[in-house]
Protein backbone atom coordinates (compact mmCIF):
# COMPACT_ATOMS: atom_id res chain seq x y z
CA UNK A 1 0.00 0.00 0.00
CA UNK A 2 1.45 3.37 -1.00
CA UNK A 3 0.60 6.31 0.85
CA UNK A 4 -1.95 8.74 -0.94
CA UNK A 5 -1.28 12.18 1.21
CA UNK A 6 1.74 11.77 3.09
CA UNK A 7 5.20 13.18 1.18
CA UNK A 8 8.70 13.20 2.36
CA UNK A 9 7.21 15.58 5.83
CA UNK A 10 4.23 14.69 6.41
CA UNK A 11 0.91 15.85 4.70
CA UNK A 12 1.44 19.02 3.00
CA UNK A 13 -0.38 21.22 0.18
CA UNK A 14 -2.16 24.11 -0.93
CA UNK A 15 -4.94 25.17 1.65
CA UNK A 16 -8.13 24.61 -0.35
CA UNK A 17 -6.78 22.47 -2.82
CA UNK A 18 -4.86 19.77 -2.26
CA UNK A 19 -5.36 20.95 1.76
CA UNK A 20 -8.77 21.01 3.23
CA UNK A 21 -10.24 21.76 6.95
CA UNK A 22 -12.34 18.04 6.22
CA UNK A 23 -9.27 16.80 4.95
CA UNK A 24 -7.30 18.08 8.03
CA UNK A 25 -10.39 16.65 10.68
CA UNK A 26 -9.84 13.28 9.09
CA UNK A 27 -6.23 12.98 9.82
CA UNK A 28 -6.54 14.15 13.35
CA UNK A 29 -9.79 11.30 13.36
CA UNK A 30 -7.41 8.53 12.08
CA UNK A 31 -4.61 9.55 14.24
CA UNK A 32 -5.96 9.46 17.27
CA UNK A 33 -7.27 5.74 16.49
CA UNK A 34 -4.45 4.89 15.58
CA UNK A 35 -2.48 6.40 18.73
CA UNK A 36 -4.88 4.89 20.75
CA UNK A 37 -7.40 7.84 21.50
CA UNK A 38 -4.48 9.12 24.06
CA UNK A 39 -3.18 12.90 24.68
CA UNK A 40 -2.27 14.90 21.70
CA UNK A 41 -0.18 17.68 21.71
CA UNK A 42 -0.87 20.83 18.45
CA UNK A 43 1.11 23.48 17.82
CA UNK A 44 1.55 25.54 14.75
CA UNK A 45 3.26 28.40 12.83
CA UNK A 46 2.22 31.67 12.03
CA UNK A 47 0.08 31.19 9.02
CA UNK A 48 -3.33 32.58 8.27
CA UNK A 49 -4.72 29.26 7.92
CA UNK A 50 -3.54 27.34 10.52
CA UNK A 51 -6.13 28.79 13.17
CA UNK A 52 -8.95 27.45 10.88
CA UNK A 53 -6.63 24.30 10.50
CA UNK A 54 -5.77 23.91 13.85
CA UNK A 55 -9.43 23.84 15.27
CA UNK A 56 -9.75 21.58 12.34
CA UNK A 57 -7.64 18.97 13.78
CA UNK A 58 -8.52 18.98 17.45
CA UNK A 59 -12.19 17.95 16.24
CA UNK A 60 -10.73 15.24 14.69
CA UNK A 61 -9.21 14.97 17.55
CA UNK A 62 -11.97 14.75 19.62
CA UNK A 63 -14.45 13.00 17.77
CA UNK A 64 -12.29 9.73 17.62
CA UNK A 65 -11.87 10.31 22.04
CA UNK A 66 -8.79 11.69 22.07
CA UNK A 67 -7.59 14.94 24.18
CA UNK A 68 -6.64 17.38 21.94
CA UNK A 69 -4.09 19.56 24.15
CA UNK A 70 -3.68 23.17 22.36
CA UNK A 71 -0.50 24.96 22.51
CA UNK A 72 -0.72 27.91 19.63
CA UNK A 73 2.08 29.04 17.88
CA UNK A 74 4.92 26.87 18.45
CA UNK A 75 8.24 25.87 16.26
CA UNK A 76 8.35 22.20 15.22
CA UNK A 77 11.22 21.29 17.00
CA UNK A 78 9.05 22.42 20.40
CA UNK A 79 5.88 20.29 19.76
CA UNK A 80 8.82 17.06 19.14
CA UNK A 81 9.67 17.71 22.89
CA UNK A 82 6.64 18.75 24.49
CA UNK A 83 5.05 15.67 22.52
CA UNK A 84 2.54 13.91 24.53
CA UNK A 85 0.87 10.44 23.43
CA UNK A 86 1.36 12.15 20.06
CA UNK A 87 1.97 15.15 18.51
CA UNK A 88 0.73 17.38 15.92
CA UNK A 89 1.86 20.33 13.82
CA UNK A 90 0.26 22.01 11.54
CA UNK A 91 2.79 23.32 9.29
CA UNK A 92 4.76 23.78 5.71
CA UNK A 93 7.67 24.80 7.47
CA UNK A 94 9.73 26.25 4.42
CA UNK A 95 6.75 26.51 1.58
CA UNK A 96 5.10 30.12 0.88
CA UNK A 97 1.63 30.96 2.69
CA UNK A 98 -0.70 29.62 0.45
CA UNK A 99 0.50 26.38 1.62
CA UNK A 100 0.07 24.53 4.86
CA UNK A 101 0.09 21.08 6.11
CA UNK A 102 0.44 18.57 9.21
CA UNK A 103 3.56 16.79 10.40
CA UNK A 104 2.91 13.85 13.31
CA UNK A 105 5.61 12.93 15.57
CA UNK A 106 5.75 9.35 18.47
CA UNK A 107 5.30 10.00 22.55
CA UNK A 108 9.20 9.68 21.71
CA UNK A 109 9.16 13.03 19.22
CA UNK A 110 10.32 11.21 16.46
CA UNK A 111 8.97 11.59 12.82
CA UNK A 112 6.59 8.69 11.53
CA UNK A 113 7.58 6.18 9.67
CA UNK A 114 6.57 5.31 6.33
CA UNK A 115 4.89 2.10 7.30
CA UNK A 116 2.90 4.24 10.03
CA UNK A 117 1.88 6.86 8.05
CA UNK A 118 0.53 4.24 6.03
CA UNK A 119 -1.66 3.23 9.00
CA UNK A 120 -3.00 6.50 9.88
CA UNK A 121 -4.04 6.77 5.42
CA UNK A 122 -5.69 3.44 6.15
CA UNK A 123 -8.02 4.63 9.10
CA UNK A 124 -8.89 8.16 7.45
CA UNK A 125 -12.54 6.26 6.28
CA UNK A 126 -13.13 5.23 9.74
CA UNK A 127 -16.04 6.96 11.85
CA UNK A 128 -15.59 8.71 14.67
CA UNK A 129 -16.41 6.94 18.63
CA UNK A 130 -16.95 11.05 20.29
CA UNK A 131 -16.35 11.51 23.74
CA UNK A 132 -12.49 13.56 23.79
CA UNK A 133 -11.76 16.77 24.68
CA UNK A 134 -10.17 20.10 23.45
CA UNK A 135 -7.41 21.50 26.41
CA UNK A 136 -5.85 25.30 25.72
CA UNK A 137 -1.88 25.33 27.20
CA UNK A 138 -0.06 28.43 27.26
CA UNK A 139 3.62 27.62 29.09
CA UNK A 140 4.58 25.61 26.20
CA UNK A 141 6.33 28.14 24.56
CA UNK A 142 8.55 28.87 28.24
CA UNK A 143 8.98 25.45 28.61
CA UNK A 144 10.31 25.01 25.27
CA UNK A 145 12.94 28.16 25.94
CA UNK A 146 13.96 27.22 29.23
CA UNK A 147 14.83 23.03 28.04
CA UNK A 148 16.93 25.08 25.06
CA UNK A 149 18.66 27.67 26.67
CA UNK A 150 20.13 25.36 29.39
CA UNK A 151 21.03 22.33 27.68
CA UNK A 152 22.44 24.36 24.81
CA UNK A 153 23.39 28.14 25.70
CA UNK A 154 26.64 29.83 26.15
CA UNK A 155 28.08 33.01 26.81
CA UNK A 156 27.57 34.50 23.88
CA UNK A 157 28.35 38.30 25.32
CA UNK A 158 30.31 40.50 22.79
CA UNK A 159 28.62 38.77 19.97
CA UNK A 160 26.75 40.70 17.61
CA UNK A 161 24.28 38.74 16.03
CA UNK A 162 21.58 38.94 13.21
CA UNK A 163 18.26 37.19 13.42
CA UNK A 164 15.98 36.41 10.83
CA UNK A 165 12.46 34.87 12.21
CA UNK A 166 11.00 34.65 8.84
CA UNK A 167 7.95 35.86 9.77
CA UNK A 168 7.61 32.34 11.39
CA UNK A 169 7.32 30.33 14.50
CA UNK A 170 10.60 31.76 16.33
CA UNK A 171 9.36 35.40 15.60
CA UNK A 172 9.94 37.11 19.25
CA UNK A 173 11.16 33.67 20.84
CA UNK A 174 14.61 33.30 19.08
CA UNK A 175 15.78 37.25 19.31
CA UNK A 176 15.19 36.36 23.12
CA UNK A 177 17.04 33.60 23.52
CA UNK A 178 20.15 35.10 22.27
CA UNK A 179 19.25 38.03 24.37
CA UNK A 180 19.13 36.55 27.37
CA UNK A 181 22.52 34.92 26.65
CA UNK A 182 24.34 38.02 26.26
CA UNK A 183 24.25 38.76 22.25
CA UNK A 184 23.58 41.92 20.79
CA UNK A 185 20.72 41.17 18.77
CA UNK A 186 19.25 43.03 15.52
CA UNK A 187 16.44 41.29 14.45
CA UNK A 188 14.39 40.70 10.76
CA UNK A 189 11.21 38.68 9.44
CA UNK A 190 9.72 39.07 13.20
CA UNK A 191 6.42 40.89 12.74
CA UNK A 192 4.58 38.00 11.18
CA UNK A 193 0.65 38.75 10.04
CA UNK A 194 -0.23 35.39 8.49
CA UNK A 195 0.61 35.80 4.90
CA UNK A 196 4.64 37.21 4.99
CA UNK A 197 6.01 33.67 6.78
CA UNK A 198 9.36 32.71 3.99
CA UNK A 199 8.26 35.74 2.13
CA UNK A 200 11.57 37.54 0.98
CA UNK A 201 13.05 36.32 4.13
CA UNK A 202 14.31 33.61 6.29
CA UNK A 203 16.47 30.37 5.63
CA UNK A 204 14.51 30.28 1.85
CA UNK A 205 16.01 33.68 0.96
CA UNK A 206 18.97 34.93 2.57
CA UNK A 207 19.44 38.66 0.99
CA UNK A 208 17.57 40.75 3.72
CA UNK A 209 19.79 39.05 6.38
CA UNK A 210 22.88 39.26 3.99
CA UNK A 211 22.31 42.67 3.79
CA UNK A 212 21.52 43.41 7.45
CA UNK A 213 24.77 41.82 8.81
CA UNK A 214 27.14 44.26 6.02
CA UNK A 215 25.01 47.02 6.35
CA UNK A 216 24.77 47.08 10.33
CA UNK A 217 28.93 45.25 11.01
CA UNK A 218 27.24 42.42 12.64
CA UNK A 219 29.51 39.43 13.67
CA UNK A 220 27.11 37.17 11.64
CA UNK A 221 23.71 36.15 11.15
CA UNK A 222 21.54 33.05 11.48
CA UNK A 223 18.13 32.67 9.66
CA UNK A 224 15.52 29.61 10.11
CA UNK A 225 12.99 28.39 8.26
CA UNK A 226 8.97 28.90 8.82
CA UNK A 227 8.51 26.37 11.48
CA UNK A 228 12.04 26.38 12.97
CA UNK A 229 13.23 23.44 12.09
CA UNK A 230 16.34 24.55 9.53
CA UNK A 231 18.92 27.12 10.07
CA UNK A 232 21.48 28.61 7.97
CA UNK A 233 24.08 31.55 8.38
CA UNK A 234 25.89 34.36 6.73
CA UNK A 235 29.39 35.51 7.81
CA UNK A 236 30.30 39.09 8.77
CA UNK A 237 30.80 40.02 4.95
CA UNK A 238 27.70 38.37 3.81
CA UNK A 239 28.82 34.81 2.61
CA UNK A 240 26.38 32.19 2.96
CA UNK A 241 27.36 29.32 5.29
CA UNK A 242 25.39 26.46 4.19
CA UNK A 243 24.00 23.28 6.11
CA UNK A 244 27.75 21.31 5.01
CA UNK A 245 29.70 23.60 6.35
CA UNK A 246 27.58 24.04 9.73
CA UNK A 247 27.44 20.38 10.40
CA UNK A 248 31.37 19.90 9.58
CA UNK A 249 32.05 23.11 12.27
CA UNK A 250 29.83 20.84 14.62
CA UNK A 251 31.58 17.38 13.65
CA UNK A 252 34.83 18.93 14.42
CA UNK A 253 33.59 20.82 17.60
CA UNK A 254 31.40 18.66 19.18
CA UNK A 255 33.98 15.67 18.73
CA UNK A 256 32.03 13.30 16.48
CA UNK A 257 32.75 10.09 15.94
CA UNK A 258 30.43 9.84 13.06
CA UNK A 259 27.84 12.29 11.09
CA UNK A 260 25.31 11.45 8.87
CA UNK A 261 24.11 13.87 5.90
CA UNK A 262 22.60 12.71 2.64
CA UNK A 263 23.15 12.53 -1.36
CA UNK A 264 22.84 16.45 -1.60
CA UNK A 265 26.39 16.69 0.43
CA UNK A 266 29.56 18.36 -0.72
CA UNK A 267 32.02 16.38 -1.99
CA UNK A 268 34.33 18.62 0.31
CA UNK A 269 32.71 17.56 3.36
CA UNK A 270 33.77 14.09 3.13
CA UNK A 271 37.24 15.42 2.22
CA UNK A 272 37.05 16.90 5.58
CA UNK A 273 35.55 14.03 7.74
CA UNK A 274 38.04 11.83 6.07
CA UNK A 275 40.93 13.86 7.30
CA UNK A 276 39.40 13.73 10.79
CA UNK A 277 38.83 9.97 10.75
CA UNK A 278 34.81 10.66 11.62
CA UNK A 279 32.84 7.92 9.89
CA UNK A 280 30.34 9.18 7.41
CA UNK A 281 26.50 7.82 6.64
CA UNK A 282 24.83 8.71 3.51
CA UNK A 283 21.12 8.08 3.38
CA UNK A 284 19.34 6.47 0.66
CA UNK A 285 16.94 9.65 0.78
CA UNK A 286 16.85 13.58 0.91
CA UNK A 287 14.95 14.15 3.92
CA UNK A 288 15.77 15.32 7.69
CA UNK A 289 13.30 12.13 8.91
CA UNK A 290 15.90 9.68 6.75
CA UNK A 291 19.04 11.49 8.54
CA UNK A 292 17.25 10.62 11.55
CA UNK A 293 16.58 7.38 11.40
CA UNK A 294 20.02 6.56 10.11
CA UNK A 295 21.52 8.51 13.18
CA UNK A 296 19.56 5.99 15.84
CA UNK A 297 20.42 3.21 13.82
CA UNK A 298 23.90 4.06 13.63
CA UNK A 299 24.24 4.80 17.23
CA UNK A 300 24.85 8.48 16.22
CA UNK A 301 24.28 12.20 17.41
CA UNK A 302 24.58 14.08 14.49
CA UNK A 303 23.72 15.30 11.34
CA UNK A 304 22.35 17.22 8.68
CA UNK A 305 21.20 18.44 5.40
CA UNK A 306 22.58 21.16 3.45
CA UNK A 307 19.38 22.97 3.10
CA UNK A 308 20.12 23.77 6.98
CA UNK A 309 18.39 20.84 9.10
CA UNK A 310 20.23 20.54 11.63
CA UNK A 311 20.22 17.38 14.09
CA UNK A 312 21.97 16.93 17.41
CA UNK A 313 20.50 14.33 19.48
CA UNK A 314 22.25 15.08 22.84
CA UNK A 315 19.74 16.56 24.67
CA UNK A 316 17.44 16.63 21.83
CA UNK A 317 15.01 14.44 19.78
CA UNK A 318 14.97 16.34 16.43
CA UNK A 319 16.32 19.00 14.49
CA UNK A 320 15.99 22.14 15.98
CA UNK A 321 17.43 26.15 14.08
CA UNK A 322 17.82 27.36 17.28
CA UNK A 323 19.42 24.79 19.49
CA UNK A 324 22.04 24.42 15.82
CA UNK A 325 22.53 28.59 15.99
CA UNK A 326 23.49 28.14 19.34
CA UNK A 327 25.59 25.37 19.23
CA UNK A 328 27.13 27.12 15.80
CA UNK A 329 27.69 29.93 18.01
CA UNK A 330 29.57 27.61 20.42
CA UNK A 331 31.66 26.38 17.54
CA UNK A 332 33.11 29.74 17.16
CA UNK A 333 35.78 29.33 19.46
CA UNK A 334 36.70 33.03 19.16
CA UNK A 335 37.29 32.56 15.66
CA UNK A 336 35.14 34.33 13.02
CA UNK A 337 32.37 32.50 11.11
CA UNK A 338 34.57 32.62 7.88
CA UNK A 339 37.99 31.57 9.50
CA UNK A 340 35.75 28.58 10.82
CA UNK A 341 34.16 27.49 7.53
CA UNK A 342 36.68 28.07 5.73
CA UNK A 343 38.02 24.47 7.06
CA UNK A 344 35.57 23.00 4.73
CA UNK A 345 36.72 22.98 1.06
CA UNK A 346 33.15 23.34 -1.38
CA UNK A 347 33.42 22.15 -4.30
CA UNK A 348 30.93 24.47 -6.77
CA UNK A 349 27.27 23.11 -7.26
CA UNK A 350 24.75 24.51 -9.11
CA UNK A 351 21.03 23.43 -9.03
CA UNK A 352 17.54 24.33 -10.78
CA UNK A 353 14.18 22.96 -9.78
CA UNK A 354 12.48 21.94 -12.83
CA UNK A 355 8.59 22.62 -13.05
CA UNK A 356 7.20 19.20 -14.22
CA UNK A 357 3.54 17.17 -14.72
CA UNK A 358 4.96 14.00 -13.87
CA UNK A 359 7.83 12.76 -11.40
CA UNK A 360 8.05 9.40 -13.17
CA UNK A 361 11.61 9.36 -14.48
CA UNK A 362 11.62 7.27 -17.92
CA UNK A 363 14.43 4.60 -18.75
CA UNK A 364 15.53 6.84 -20.96
CA UNK A 365 16.42 9.62 -18.53
CA UNK A 366 17.96 7.59 -15.97
CA UNK A 367 20.34 6.29 -18.48
CA UNK A 368 21.09 9.84 -19.50
CA UNK A 369 21.64 10.59 -15.93
CA UNK A 370 23.86 7.71 -15.42
CA UNK A 371 26.01 8.10 -18.53
CA UNK A 372 26.64 11.77 -17.69
CA UNK A 373 28.00 10.62 -13.85
CA UNK A 374 30.18 7.50 -15.97
CA UNK A 375 31.72 10.38 -18.14
CA UNK A 376 32.58 12.52 -15.14
CA UNK A 377 34.71 9.65 -13.65
CA UNK A 378 34.47 10.71 -10.19
CA UNK A 379 35.37 14.57 -10.90
CA UNK A 380 31.99 15.67 -10.38
CA UNK A 381 28.35 14.43 -9.89
CA UNK A 382 25.04 14.62 -11.40
CA UNK A 383 21.66 14.48 -9.00
CA UNK A 384 18.32 14.48 -10.14
CA UNK A 385 15.45 13.52 -7.33
CA UNK A 386 11.99 14.41 -7.56
CA UNK A 387 10.80 16.75 -4.56
CA UNK A 388 8.56 15.44 -1.89
CA UNK A 389 6.51 18.56 -1.48
CA UNK A 390 6.08 20.48 -4.70
CA UNK A 391 5.75 19.48 -8.52
CA UNK A 392 9.47 19.61 -8.95
CA UNK A 393 12.44 17.66 -10.01
CA UNK A 394 15.63 19.00 -8.26
CA UNK A 395 18.50 19.11 -10.51
CA UNK A 396 22.55 19.33 -8.44
CA UNK A 397 25.61 19.31 -10.27
CA UNK A 398 28.98 19.25 -8.95
CA UNK A 399 31.82 20.16 -10.33
CA UNK A 400 36.03 21.14 -9.73
CA UNK A 401 34.38 24.50 -11.18
CA UNK A 402 31.59 26.56 -11.54
CA UNK A 403 31.13 27.04 -15.16
CA UNK A 404 31.40 22.97 -15.99
CA UNK A 405 29.20 22.55 -12.85
CA UNK A 406 26.43 25.22 -14.60
CA UNK A 407 26.98 23.81 -18.04
CA UNK A 408 26.27 20.46 -16.02
CA UNK A 409 23.46 21.20 -14.16
CA UNK A 410 21.54 23.08 -17.73
CA UNK A 411 22.05 20.34 -19.78
CA UNK A 412 20.16 17.60 -17.23
CA UNK A 413 17.79 20.29 -16.48
CA UNK A 414 17.26 20.71 -20.44
CA UNK A 415 16.78 16.77 -20.60
CA UNK A 416 14.44 16.66 -17.86
CA UNK A 417 12.22 19.42 -18.91
CA UNK A 418 11.90 17.68 -22.25
CA UNK A 419 10.90 13.97 -20.66
CA UNK A 420 8.69 14.91 -17.75
CA UNK A 421 7.78 18.69 -18.20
Amino acid sequence: MSRQYFGTDGVRGVVGEDLTPELVERLGRAATLWSGRGRIFVGRDTRASGVELEEALARGIASAGGNAVVAGVLPTPAVALLTLDLGCVITASHNPPEYNGVKFFDRDGQKLTDEQEEQIEALLDQPGTGGGEIDEVGVATDSYLEHVLERFGSDLSGLRIGVDCANGAYAGLAPKAFAQLGAEVATIGDEPDGHNINVGCGATDLRALQQLVVREELDLGVAFDGDGDRMLAVDADGNVVDGDQIVALLALHLQASSVTVTPMTNGGFHELMSEHGIETHVTSEVGDRYVLETIRATSGKLGGEQSGHIIYLDGHVTGDGLVAALLLCKALEGRTLAQAAGVMRRYPQVKENVRVRSKTFSPELVDAIAQHNAELQGRGRVLVRPSGTEPVVRVLAEAPDEAEAASLCANIAALVRRELG
